[in-house]
């Protein structure tokens, strides 16, 4: 008996964590969605530039389509580890072992990148602001001015901090006219939006690592339990006895 209930305890604890893990599913769907068309992301995607690092390079088209393969891959096994557990079937359990590692080393992946390289997206991301700013300083263009505008408006911020103290031209026509952020610096701003969003990336993918080793833990033991039949309370065939 003291089998039977470790296998019914072991499968309650795969049935909430494949509902936890849809839950996480959802979640990347939704922090893809904003890392892709986020007014603070796409105010500088949207700038026309030929050195737009941050337009040109995976760092926007790139993260959509990785989180969003994530999250599919997340719901397909969190869905796919419902119906294992309940039909108690062999091969899906395989199957959901397997996704859950695939989804583990993406985790993994994903949480090394945001720690160790999300400085180069602060960097594409301050370059096009500089560009912009230094475009608006030297020529009078209605276009990187209504550009620049979206910018301080999105960040809520204005201008850079002078290096001597005295105000650029950009600053005394500009800022005077903001109601909120005239005081702040934007490459401030833009690096703490993006530390902040980062973290939340890491968060994130840590909570997955976590529910991906646990699943994975569970799943091979429900499988070992399948295979040989181990106090299990029904089986996914039937077949009935000769008369």
């Amino acid at each position: 008996m003291g089998q039977r209930y470790r296998v019914r305890a072991m499968k309650c604890q795969l049935l909430v964590a494949s509902f936890f893990v849809m839950v996480l599913g959802v979640s990347v769907t939704i922090l893809t969605i904003i890392t892709y068309y986020g007014k603070h992301f796409t105010v500088i995607s949207e700038v026309f530039l030929e050195t737009n690092l941050y337009r040109r390079t995976f760092l926007h088209r790139g993260v959509f389509f990785a989180g969003i393969c994530l999250s599919i891959l997340l719901i397909v096994a969190a869905l796919l580890s419902v119906v294992a557990t309940v039909r108690e079937l062999e091969s899906a359990m395989a199957a959901v072992f397997f996704c859950f590692g695939v989804v583990f080393c993406a985790s993994v992946k994903a949480t090394y990148w945001s720690i160790t390289n999300g400085i180069v997206a602060e960097d594409a991301m301050m370059d096009v602001y500089d560009i912009v700013y230094e475009d608006v300083r030297s020529n009078s263009s209605n276009t990187r001015r209504q550009e620049l505008h979206t910018i301080h408006k999105t960040f809520l911020c204005c201008g850079k901090k002078p290096p001597f103290g005295e105000a650029s031209r950009i600053e005394k026509e500009m800022c005077q006219s903001e109601a909120v952020g005239t005081e702040k610096d934007c490459l401030e701003e833009i690096q703490k939006f993006l530390k902040k969003h980062m973290t939340f990336v890491s968060v994130l993918m840590t909570i997955t690592i976590f529910f991906m080793v646990y699943g994975m833990s569970l799943t091979l033991f429900l499988w070992y339990a399948i295979h040989f039949k181990k106090s299990l309370d029904r089986k996914g065939k039937y077949t009935l006895p000769k008369q």
